[in-house]
């Protein structure tokens, strides 16, 4: 079964009046027998697309809850391969949504980046969100990976220069991703004031999607920035939730959380 591609999947909300919801969960998270289940659970109750962490020692981006969940990841032994697994195993269920591995160049170098995005291709990876990656030096990565029809996405941060807006707007595909605030990823109160200005200078600049992350983790949230940019990830707030649930009561309560912030995308419910 073909899985949908990013592109397709933002057009097709764009015909249905939504926003993207894009959950992040690291693979091996609490337990790796455990990942599939919730990305399961995550698809049905209306996520639009899955961004799967890659464990690493060393996240430059994320904060303490992502980097807890990674440490318990690596401590069961989870690597890019096993995350491969993974995407493997999710297609073969018959699971269509569109995936991308969120890493870090160093776990993609020393698997060889060319053999790893045959085999991403192969297992139904849809993109990769690779932090670290400057996209200025990322024509080698990105050539590769759009052989194998796999997106790259980056960064744009409010601090972003206009000269690398430029080469963000001619390298990447799929969306960007838009950090909504300096940082590391976490959970806070409130959107900034000056996002919506933030996305607006951007959409003169860049004609992919928009889909902001760090710190949205509330229906509030994501009914706010789906008022003005193309998508919302939510990370921090579904790991927290899954350490704070007892296990068998997860998958309901997965369920609910994503089911609200999926309802928050919808036009009929943005002007609440």
């Amino acid at each position: 079964m073909k899985q949908h591609t990013v592109e397709a999947m933002f057009k097709d909300l764009e015909r249905k009046g939504q926003k993207a919801l894009i959950p992040y969960i690291p693979v091996g998270y609490p337990r790796l027998d455990e990942t599939i289940d919730y990305i399961e659970c995550i698809s049905k109750a209306g996520a639009d697309m899955i961004e799967l962490g890659v464990p690493f020692s060393d996240p430059l981006a994320d904060g303490p809850v992502i980097q807890e969940a990674a440490q318990i990841a690596l401590q069961q032994g989870v690597t890019l391969r096993k995350c491969l697994e993974t995407v493997k195993a999710i297609r073969a269920s018959g699971n269509t949504i569109p995936i991308a591995l969120m890493g870090y160049c160093n776990s993609f170098s020393a698997y060889q980046f060319e053999t790893f995005a045959a085999d991403a291709e192969e297992a139904g990876v849809n993109a990769l969100i690779i932090p670290d990656l400057p996209p200025e030096m990322s024509e080698n990565w990105v050539n590769c990976a759009r052989k194998h029809h796999i997106d790259i996405i980056f960064f744009i941060a409010p601090t972003t220069k206009e000269e690398r807006i430029e080469v963000i707007s001619k390298a990447g595909s799929g969306f960007v991703y838009c950090i909504s605030d300096l940082g590391v990823t976490g959970e806070r109160d409130t959107v900034p004031v000056d996002l919506p200005e933030f996305i607006n200078h951007l959409r003169g600049k860049i004609k992919l999607p928009l889909a902001i992350g760090f710190g949205i983790s509330t229906p509030d949230h994501v009914r706010e920035v789906s008022s003005f940019a193309d998508g919302a990830i939510v990370g921090s707030a579904l790991i927290r939730l899954i350490k704070e649930t007892p296990r068998d009561e997860r998958l309901q309560a997965l369920s609910v959380f994503i089911s609200n912030l999926k309802d928050s995308t919808k036009s009929v419910h943005l002007n609440r």
